[in-house]
């Protein structure tokens, strides 16, 4: 009777055991890693993934793949991602639009689906206008629009451009008209042209026409000035205390993961992001490096779910 019960407790054991004893015990990781990219590929986004996922890929000696599942704000991706097994072999990147969505879109996936892993890098947002506002800085801009009208173009509704602007002509209270674009290209084309009066979005595409003299740019949205822009200020830095606004790109995984797995891509995408040569692409993208564990990145989503909430709320943006 007393080895009947030992028996027993044994398959007890072995059927609660805990997911660190399950991914010790299969060895992870013992197969290929899907990563979900919600984004189209050849992006910023998708480039910096790419990145990180072959640097890690070394480090763990196991493959991984990229799949991209662009669409929807990304909501699509990432409903597919909340449907994966919780096993380790299954991440999902997101950006700032992800703590946007959950207050714009329907949505058929929960905060609660997903465990956070790491916050890989923030993408600065800089204020760039055309050449026909006789503005170099935010307060000559502030001066311009109390007597000419302003309109902002951002790459759709619900984008971090989109964010940005919104949040900045709450604080300000300059009357600024939103003109939701497909993407960057087609701001930029009316940008040059001064059919639309500025944007936010990361330095990669506007700023080589900011040195040939067609576009103005006045600011960035980060809490630091962007390497190799020394000469561009920060909001903070021109009177606008605590308009901290960029995007961000982090890496999520299913409800359930092993937390030893979640460990373990964390500590090496934090080691990962300071790798010389991941810095300067990471540049090159215009991101800055960040690298963090799973509750740093869960204080920044909730945080940023608070704010554009609060934003979405007081400019009543809807998607219709």
């Amino acid at each position: 009777m007393k080895r009947l019960n030992n028996i027993l407790l044994s398959v007890v054991a072995v059927s609660i055991c805990s997911p660190l004893a399950l991914a010790q015990d299969t060895q992870w990781p013992s197969k290929p890693i899907t990563v979900i990219v919600p984004y189209t590929p050849g992006g910023s986004t998708d480039t910096v993934a790419r990145v990180v996922m072959q640097k890690l890929s070394e480090r763990l000696g196991q493959t991984i793949v990229v799949e991209n599942k662009p669409g929807a704000n990304s909501t699509i991706g990432v409903a597919q991602a909340a449907r994966a097994p919780a096993d380790g072999y299954t991440f999902v990147t997101i950006l700032a639009a992800y703590a946007v969505n959950f207050s714009l879109y329907d949505l058929n996936y929960k905060a609660e689906d997903f465990v956070p892993v790491s916050h890989i890098a923030d993408l600065p947002l800089f204020l760039f206008t055309s050449k026909d506002i006789p503005a170099k800085n935010l307060q000559e801009l502030l001066e311009y629009g109390k007597t000419h009208p302003l309109t902002y173009g951002s790459s759709g509704n619900g984008s971090s451009s989109h964010m940005t602007g919104a949040h900045f002509a709450q604080i300000t209270g300059l009357d600024m008209t939103h003109v939701p674009y497909r993407g960057s290209a087609p701001i930029l084309a009316d940008l040059l042209a001064g059919r639309v009066s500025m944007t936010f979005d990361p330095i990669l595409v506007p700023m080589p026409h900011v040195k040939e003299g067609k576009l103005n740019v006045v600011g960035v949205t980060s809490a630091k000035r962007f390497a190799g822009e020394d000469d561009i200020p920060t909001f903070e830095e021109q009177g606008y205390k605590g308009f901290v606004m960029n995007s961000w790109t982090s890496l999520l995984a299913p409800k359930g993961t092993p937390d030893a797995v979640v460990q373990r891509v964390s500590k090496e995408i934090a080691e990962i992001v300071k790798e010389p040569d991941v810095i300067e692409k990471f540049k090159n993208a215009g991101f800055v490096p960040v690298g963090s564990t799973p509750a740093e990145l869960n204080h920044l989503i909730e945080r940023d779910r608070a704010l554009y909430k609060k934003i979405i709320d007081e400019a009543k943006i809807t998607l219709k």
